[in-house]
């Protein structure tokens, strides 16, 4: 009896599979994509029994002609995903979305296997809202009738949580793979920070590593400068305070850390999703957001300076359960 997790293709997915799949106690075989992150992630991870990376590619952003192509390459890596289901007495398959998503979700619904779908964002993802009404379980933190409302965060986030009281250190990411904006922004503020004394932690992505860290030297700043890292728990721990993407994985561990964040949302993601799941916090009170275009030096300082760190972190770790992960690792057991 084998559960099959699926979906990935960005860190953001991924941290959802790596959350749940702690939990569970069957089988657990994964099937993702040749391209994105899926190998990165799991190629070497042993607790899966086995590992399938399929030729699956993206169909949203090509032409008339590319869609076809890519289609015909869906269906051919489906084909592919019914014998691995079929093959591995597969008795649920939980998806996670994205492009490497599709073979195994599709084998799923053609073989007559629960589908259980998590939906990261509030606003939903083109495969995932095809897939919805055929899903035994439609997971999501923003859709009212989920049956699971709590995010699947992995637990270090919350072992590492501390209520903030005083404005120390800074985290700024643009994520991994780095953000130009975000990465000028924060050389742009970096020495007033310097000046109140405020230790910066800055994700600049490996492609801009060195000549983000050569800007900080001509700055004459110490910062700790930094791409793909696995530390992200400890980093977070020191900050008292973060300017961030606003990608799911990332604001709910961000939350579950209790760490107060300006988020700026990625313009091109699709569907402006970074947008809606900032949005959701901000209309909480619970965070401040800024378009790229409206990040400005002076009003990023005046909420450096004037907002109450401590009470937001409190009120952070009250928004999220440490069990979402847990909680869905359950449901997939009683389905398989």
């Amino acid at each position: 009896m084998s559960i099959v997790l699926t979906g990935g293709g960005t860190g953001g997915h991924l941290a959802i599979v790596d959350a749940v799949k702690e939990h569970i106690v069957s089988e657990k075989i994964y099937i993702g994509s040749v391209k994105g992150q899926d190998r990165a992630w799991f190629e070497d991870d042993n607790s899966f029994a086995k590992k399938y990376f399929l030729e699956s590619g993206s169909v949203v952003d090509k032409g008339k002609i590319g869609k076809i192509f890519a289609l015909w390459g869906v269906a051919k890596q489906v084909v592919i995903a019914r014998k691995i289901l079929k093959d591995n007495s597969v008795k649920v398959v939980f998806s996670v979305g994205g492009y490497s998503a599709a073979p195994a979700s599709f084998a799923a619904i053609t073989m007559r296997i629960p589908l259980v779908i998590h939906e990261q964002n509030a606003a939903i993802g083109t495969l995932n809202k095809i897939l919805k009404p055929f899903a035994k379980y439609f997971i999501s933190s923003y859709d009212a009738d989920s049956p699971i409302k709590a995010y699947a965060t992995k637990k270090i986030f919350f072992d590492k949580a501390r209520v903030r009281k005083e404005l120390k250190t800074i985290l700024i990411s643009g994520g991994s793979q780095g953000a130009k904006a975000v990465n000028e922004f924060a050389l742009k503020i970096a020495p007033e920070l310097a000046k109140r004394g405020i230790k910066i932690y800055h994700q600049a992505g490996e492609r801009n590593l060195e000549s983000v860290k050569a800007e900080y030297e001509k700055l004459g700043i110490e910062a700790e400068v930094f791409g793909f890292t696995k530390k992200m728990p400890e980093i977070m721990h020191e900050a008292d305070f973060a300017i961030a993407r606003a990608g799911a994985s990332t604001l709910w561990e961000l939350v579950a850390n209790g760490l107060p964040t300006i988020f700026v949302p990625y313009p091109y993601a699709a569907g402006d999703h970074q947008y809606y799941n900032a949005k959701y916090l901000v209309d909480e009170g619970l965070a401040f957001m800024f378009r790229e275009n409206e990040l400005d030096e002076n009003r990023v300082l005046d909420i450096l300076d004037n907002t109450n760190i401590e009470d937001i972190s409190t009120k952070l770790m009250n928004e999220i359960s440490p069990n979402g992960a847990k909680e869905i690792a359950k449901l997939l057991e009683e389905l398989a």
